[in-house]
C-alpha cells in the first residue's frame, strides 16, 4: 500500500512536531511504506476531553496518509496514574471505576478512526490484556533490568515531581516502565514501530524506544506534539467560564461545545484550525485571509466550531447546535422563530431559560399574565409596559395590546419562543397534549 510522503511536512506546517527521534530516519521510514503507530489514552474519566483531540486527529492523519493506527486504551496504566504534568498524585481507580471510564471513552476512540478500511484498518487495544497477568518478578527481569534509575530520574516528568513538596510515590515512578513495556509489547506483537504523544510524554515514550533497542528488538521511532496551550501558556482545556471541554455529549452538550469554539480569540483561531481540524493548510490560509479582512464576522471561529463539532458529535447534532446558536445570537441565515425544527427547539430547551407551564395558563387569554407567570417579566404590569414598547415577540411575531395566544400558536404543539429586547431569549414549555 502506498503512503503519502508529505505527512511530516504537513505536521510541521500545522505546528504539530515538538520532538522526534532522528527526524531524517523517521522521514525515510514513513516514506518507505506503511508504519504501525500508536497513541495511548488513559481512562482517568468516563470521557475524553479537548486535550486528547490532537492525539486522536494525529492518528487519523496517519491513517489517511496510508499508515496503520492503534488507539490504546490504558486500562492498566490508568490504574497507576501518569505523573507527567501533575503536581500531585492522582487518586487510584478501582476496577469498577476503570471499567466505567473505559466504557465511556472506547466509543469516542472508535469514532475518529476507520476500523474497516481496506489495507490499513485501525485497531483498538487495551494494555490490561498483556499487563495484568505478568508476575512482578518477570516484569522486573524483562523490563526493569534494561532501564536505569539514573535514566528515569533524568526525565522531566519524574524530576519535577521529585523537586516538589511531596515527591513521587514508587507507584507513579513505575509508570514509565509500564509505558515502555507497552511499546515493546506492541513492537513485538503488532509490528508497531512508532509511538506518539504530547510533549510531556517524551520521557515515557523514549523509555520505550530505549527498551526496544536494548533488548535488540529493532529500531523504534517517537514523535511528540506541543501541548495545546493558550497565549498565556495555560492548557487549552476549559471554556472562559471554567467548564471543561469534554467530548461526551452527556458531560458537555453539543450546543455548549459549539459555543466554546465560537468564542475563541482571534489570536488563537489559526493554530486551532491547523491542529484540531482536518482542513488542508491551504484552505485554512484562505479562510484566515477572509477572516482578517472582516474579523467582526468571526468566519474563522464559526468554521472551527462547525468542523470540530462535526468531528466530535456528528453532522446532525452540529446542525441543531448551529441552528440553536443562530436563534439565540441572530446569526446570518437564522431560522424564522415561527418555523423552528423540533430538534432545534429541543436543543434550546436545554440551553436557555425555559419555563414549564400548565396548558390551562393559555385559557385566560391574558397575555401579560402569561408572560409574568413564565418569568419573562417581573410582573403583569411590567409585561404590559414591554408590550406597549414593542419589546416582546412570541414565535417571531411582535406582541401588541390586542395580541392573543392559544394552543394553535404553539411550536410543535408544545412551545413558545419568547424574545424580550435584543438579547433575552427564553422558552415556555406547555408539555405534550
Amino acid at each position: 500500500m502506498s503512503v503519502d510522503p508529505t505527512l511530516l511536512d504537513d505536521l510541521e506546517a500545522r505546528g504539530l512536531i515538538h520532538d522526534t527521534t532522528d527526524r531524517a530516519a523517521l522521514a525515510e521510514r514513513l516514506a518507505a511504506g506503511p508504519v504501525t503507530v500508536y497513541v495511548g489514552f488513559d481512562p482517568t474519566a468516563d470521557s475524553l476531553h479537548v486535550g486528547n483531540l490532537i492525539g486522536l486527529l494525529t492518528l487519523r492523519r496517519f491513517q489517511d496518509a496510508g499508515h496503520r493506527p492503534i488507539s490504546l486504551a490504558g486500562g492498566a496504566t490508568g490504574m497507576v496514574g501518569d505523573p507527567s504534568g501533575k503536581s500531585d498524585e492522582r487518586n487510584l481507580l478501582d476496577d469498577d471505576a476503570l471499567a466505567a471510564n473505559l466504557a465511556g471513552i472506547v466509543p469516542q476512540l472508535r469514532q475518529f478512526l476507520d476500523f474497516e478500511r481496506e489495507g490499513n484498518p485501525a485497531k483498538l487495544l487495551d494494555n490490561r490484556a498483556w499487563t495484568v497477568g505478568v508476575p512482578y518478578l518477570v516484569f522486573l527481569r524483562d523490563v526493569g533490568k534494561y532501564i536505569t534509575v539514573n535514566q528515569m530520574m533524568a526525565k522531566d516528568s519524574v524530576r519535577s515531581r521529585l523537586e516538589g513538596t511531596d515527591g513521587i510515590s514508587y507507584t507513579e515512578f513505575s509508570y514509565m516502565l509500564l509505558q515502555a513495556h507497552d511499546f515493546s509489547w506492541l513492537f513485538e506483537n503488532e509490528g508497531c514501530e512508532m509511538q506518539m504523544g504530547g510533549s510531556d510524554q517524551w520521557g515515557n515514550i523514549t523509555a520505550g524506544t530505549d527498551l526496544i533497542r536494548k533488548k535488540g528488538m529493532g529500531k523504534a521511532h517517537a514523535l511528540t506534539w506541543p501541548l495545546l496551550t493558550k497565549e498565556d501558556g495555560t492548557k487549552y482545556g476549559k471554556t472562559a467560564g471554567g467548564e471543561t471541554l469534554w467530548l461526551s455529549a452527556d458531560r458537555m452538550s453539543p450546543y455548549r461545545f459549539f459555543q466554546a469554539w465560537i468564542q475563541v480569540e482571534d489570536a488563537e483561531v489559526r493554530k486551532l484550525l491547523l491542529q484540531l481540524t482536518l482542513l488542508p493548510v491551504a484552505a485554512i490560509d484562505a479562510l484566515m485571509a477572509e477572516h482578517e479582512a472582516e474579523p467582526h464576522r468571526r468566519q474563522a471561529q464559526r468554521r472551527l466550531a462547525e468542523e470540530l463539532s462535526t468531528l466530535v458529535h456528528g453532522a446532525e447534532a452540529t446542525a441543531a447546535a448551529v441552528a440553536a446558536s443562530d436563534v439565540v445570537f441572530g446569526g446570518k441565515g437564522a431560522p424564522n422563530d415561527g418555523a423552528l425544527a423540533l430538534e432545534t427547539v429541543k436543543v434550546l430547551a436545554g440551553e436557555i431559560p425555559t419555563a414549564s407551564l400548565a396548558r390551562s395558563s393559555l385559557d385566560t387569554g391574558d397575555v401579560p399574565a402569561l408572560l409574568a407567570e413564565a418569568g419573562v417579566a417581573a410582573s403583569k404590569g411590567e409585561a404590559v409596559r414591554l408590550i406597549k414598547q414593542n419589546g416582546v415577540s412570541v414565535n417571531g411575531a411582535k406582541l401588541s395590546g390586542e395580541s392573543t395566544i392559544d394552543e394553535n400558536d404553539l411550536l410543535h404543539g408544545q412551545f413558545l419562543l419568547v424574545r424580550r429586547g435584543k438579547k433575552s431569549v427564553s422558552l415556555i414549555n406547555f408539555g405534550k397534549d
